[in-house]
Parts: C-alpha cells; sequence; structure tokens
C-alpha cells in the first residue's frame, strides 16, 4: 500500500475533523455486479411482500408471533414446548454464521441483509431519482436552499415516511399474522390502540434509519462487522484491493511512470462506497462487501484499456501469492460443512412429532383395587397439537389385557397449536402383574397413522 494511505486508521469515514456527522454522498454506481443486485432486490421484495400472504391449512407459511409463543416456519408451527429445538437451531445458525463468514466473508451484508437493500437499492435510488446524482445533492446542500430544493426535500421525506409505514407494516404482518393487522387497519382505532401504536412506532424507526441513520446501523448499531474482524483470516473470500498489481498508483496524465501499478487513483471506488471507507486500505470493519467499488473500478480500467477486476473477490493470500481465486479445499470443506448443518435441521424438522405429549403418573394416588380384579393407576396425560391443521388422536395399550378409561370424556382431536389436559385409569388384571413396577408402553396415534411411544410407570403391588 502507499504511504498515503497508513492513516486511514486514526480517522472514520462518517466523522469530520471536528467530530460531527459527515454526511455519505455515495455516488451511483453502474455495473454487472449492480445490475445483478437489483434483480436479486426484485426478488427479495416480491417474497418479503407476498410470504405472509401465504397459507398452508389455513394457518400463515410464515410467522414469528412472540406475544403469542407461536412461530411458524414453512408451515410447521412451533410452540414454547420446541425450545430444545429452537436452542439447536440457534446454535446451528450460530455456527453457520462463523463457518460462512470464515470462506465467504460479510457477502450476507452486502446481498442478503435488508437494511443494505432497502437503503441502497430501494430508498437511494429514489433519492437519486428526486435529488439527481450524488455530486448534485451534495452542491445543493451547501447552497441556499430555494424553492425547488424544499419541494424535493419535502417530497422525498414524504415518500421516505410512506415506504417506511409500508415496512412496518409488513413487518408485523409476520409477527401477528395478515389477519389480525388488517383488523388494526380496517377497524376504529380505539379498539386497536396497541396495535396502531406499534405500527406508527415502526414506521417512525424505519424512517429514521433510512432517512437519517443510513450508514451507521452497519458501522455503529450492528455487532457483525465487529465479528467479522475476528471470524475473517487470510483465505476468506472478501471485497479486496489487489495492491500488488495496483500499486504505486498515478494519475493517467503523458508523465506517469512506466513502473506505476494500475490504480490510476481515480477515488471512484471510494465516491460509490456507502460507508465511506477507500477499499485500497485492506479490509475494514465497514465494508458491507456491496461490490460498487467493484462496478466503478471495473469501469474505469475498461475506460483507460487496462484488465479488470483490479477489486475483486479474493482472498488476502491469493493477492500476495498471485493466484486467481479459486475454490481451494478449505472453502469445499466450509462448504461440505454448511450443507450438512442444514441437513440437519431439515432433518430435525421433518422428523418432528405432529404432537407433543407429556404422560405422568399422578403424585401422591394409591393405587385402585377394583371390584372386577383389576388394579388401577392415575395418569394425567398433556398433548398439543404441533402441526398445521387439525388432526384426531387416540392412544393404545399394547398390552391386550390392559384397558385404559377416562376420568371424564375423552377428546379425540386437536385443532393447530391446541393444547388439552386429559386424566385417565390405567387397570391391569390382578393375577398377570408380576412386579411392584412395571412398564406399560402407550402408543399415540393420529387416526391410522402411528406417531410415537411412550412409557409410564405403573405400580401394581403395595
Amino acid at each position: 500500500m502507499s504511504n498515503t494511505t497508513q492513516e486511514f486508521k486514526n480517522k472514520i469515514a462518517t466523522v469530520d475533523g471536528s467530530g460531527k456527522r459527515s454526511w455519505i454522498y455515495a455516488l451511483q454506481p453502474t455495473g454487472r455486479l449492480y445490475r445483478w443486485r437489483t434483480i436479486a432486490t426484485w426478488v427479495y421484495l416480491i417474497i418479503l411482500v407476498t410470504l405472509p400472504f401465504l397459507s398452508f391449512h389455513g394457518e400463515p407459511l410464515f410467522l414469528l408471533n412472540f406475544t403469542e409463543g407461536k412461530f411458524i416456519f414453512f408451515g410447521k408451527i412451533f410452540l414454547p414446548q420446541d425450545f430444545i429445538l429452537f436452542g439447536l437451531a440457534m446454535l446451528t445458525f450460530l455456527l453457520f454464521i462463523i463457518v460462512f463468514t470464515l470462506a465467504y466473508g460479510r457477502i450476507f451484508c452486502g446481498w442478503i441483509c435488508p437494511q443494505t437493500i432497502f437503503m441502497e437499492m430501494v430508498f437511494r435510488k429514489i433519492e437519486y431519482w428526486i435529488e439527481g446524482p450524488a455530486n448534485k445533492q451534495m452542491i445543493q446542500d451547501r447552497e441556499t436552499w430555494t424553492r425547488a430544493v424544499y419541494f424535493k426535500k419535502g417530497l422525498k421525506h414524504l415518500i421516505f415516511f410512506g415506504l417506511s409505514f409500508l415496512i412496518a407494516n409488513v413487518f408485523l404482518s409476520y409477527i401477528i399474522g395478515v389477519k389480525a393487522l388488517t383488523n388494526i387497519i380496517t377497524e376504529p382505532v380505539s379498539r386497536h390502540w396497541v396495535g396502531f401504536s406499534a405500527i406508527l412506532v415502526f414506521s417512525l424507526v424505519f424512517y429514521l434509519v433510512f432517512a437519517f441513520a443510513r450508514e451507521l446501523v452497519c458501522t455503529v448499531v450492528c455487532p457483525y462487522g465487529r465479528l467479522q474482524g475476528v471470524l475473517l483470516d487470510k483465505n476468506s473470500i472478501v471485497v479486496a484491493y489487489d495492491y500488488i498489481r495496483g500499486e504505486p498508483r498515478a494519475k493517467v496524465s503523458r508523465h506517469r511512470e512506466a513502473s506505476a501499478g494500475d490504480c490510476i487513483d481515480c477515488d471512484l471506488c471510494v465516491k460509490v462506497c456507502p460507508t465511506g471507507i477507500d477499499i485500497r486500505n485492506g479490509t475494514q470493519m465497514e465494508c458491507t462487501n456491496c461490490t460498487a467499488c467493484i462496478d466503478a473500478c471495473n469501469m474505469m480500467m475498461v475506460k483507460t484499456g487496462r484488465p479488470p477486476d483490479l477489486i475483486r473477490y479474493d482472498s488476502e493470500n491469493n493477492i500476495q501469492s498471485g493466484i486467481k481465486s479459486k475454490w481451494n479445499y478449505r472453502i469445499k470443506f466450509y462448504s461440505v460443512v454448511l450443507v450438512g448443518l442444514l441437513g440437519l435441521m431439515s432433518f430435525f424438522l421433518l422428523d418432528r412429532a405432529p404432537f407433543d405429549t407429556t404422560i405422568l403418573r399422578v403424585p401422591g394416588q394409591l393405587l385402585q383395587e377394583n371390584e372386577d380384579g383389576t388394579i388401577g393407576n392415575l395418569y394425567r396425560m398433556k398433548i398439543i397439537n404441533k402441526s398445521s391443521f387439525t388432526r384426531p388422536y387416540h392412544l393404545v395399550i399394547r398390552d391386550s389385557a390392559t384397558v385404559l378409561v377416562y376420568a371424564g370424556k375423552a377428546v379425540d382431536s386437536l385443532a393447530s397449536g391446541q393444547g388439552i389436559e386429559e386424566m385417565f385409569f390405567i387397570r391391569r388384571p390382578r393375577e398377570t402383574i408380576q412386579e411392584r413396577k412395571e412398564i406399560v408402553h402407550l402408543d399415540v396415534y393420529s387416526g391410522a397413522q402411528f406417531i410415537e411411544s411412550k412409557k409410564v410407570t405403573f405400580i401394581g403391588q403395595y
């Protein structure tokens, strides 16, 4: 790296010399990767908006209802009883982040993260459309505002708040469901003060984030940028500047030395960066891997007749050795681990029983000696339907000589997410009892479908 860049660690791109906020005026990039990001954004937005409206057996396909403790992922319902599965999912997700970042860097932030997608591909584009290019915005903000500028600013912020309001509604539809959200919108406000207040609060938060906070969410609030400093190493694939090929930098002129590198020091990679960093200083916490600098640099390389990809997806070791980036054994191994983690979670989800059943002998209850010569024990059963539709259920005792007698009317079906508690007796003929404590096997069925087997302790003698 050149000597002119050695002091970059002593300052923050978004703060000026006096410690005040330095507003980032990022130029709109153009190029192959930006076009791909635009296409990916359309796909992302379509999925984001339509997913809450999709349902399976009358339940939403995706729901995160924290208030009621009900979560639905692709038609499968998860309740607080699935805490162990949630713990396993969180551990798998954490390991997934670590392994993914080790192999592929911070690509999630630039291509998948909702903050980056909405900010750079939606709100920023609206700003370009209303106020013009970044350099024009910078000039008009520094000069005395005219009526035209006030009108553009007002229109922009009006649209920003309207979009924030829509995003807030979509966000809430994932938490409370489309039906509940529709009731809040269509019914009198007096009946839904909490829901209406939530919409306004979320709208205001999203508006402040996308209109004012912007890149500070990535550089200050989000912990992932700091986490990557621990996770990344010299083999991680990140957006990187090829300093071997690019240095020493020199402007394009008749006096340019033949020994100069390919970097023409145009600073376009800095001007398009939404967080204001100079990628030529190396991998930095503020870099979201949005690839805007890659498109900008490639455009200048083509214009000056130089090979592209001076800035590209690559690892530090590949740049040092001059080897073109490729799938080495390390990345292949981590990719296999990622697939394995996803496969493990998929197996647990597919193998998950539709009922959560707990059967315990009622404590403190003595065995009952019945007139028909049988010995009875009293049991309490809690059962919850974790599937997405109403299911029949019944219990079957494997031992034909043993009978099950419900204390009251037995329930033979459960609605989705419904849980009940039942009491029943297990009675066995006295002559079949060999020991004081024996194990009785109970099979849970949903119609003709076997669900699971439960073991209970039966006390037959004092």
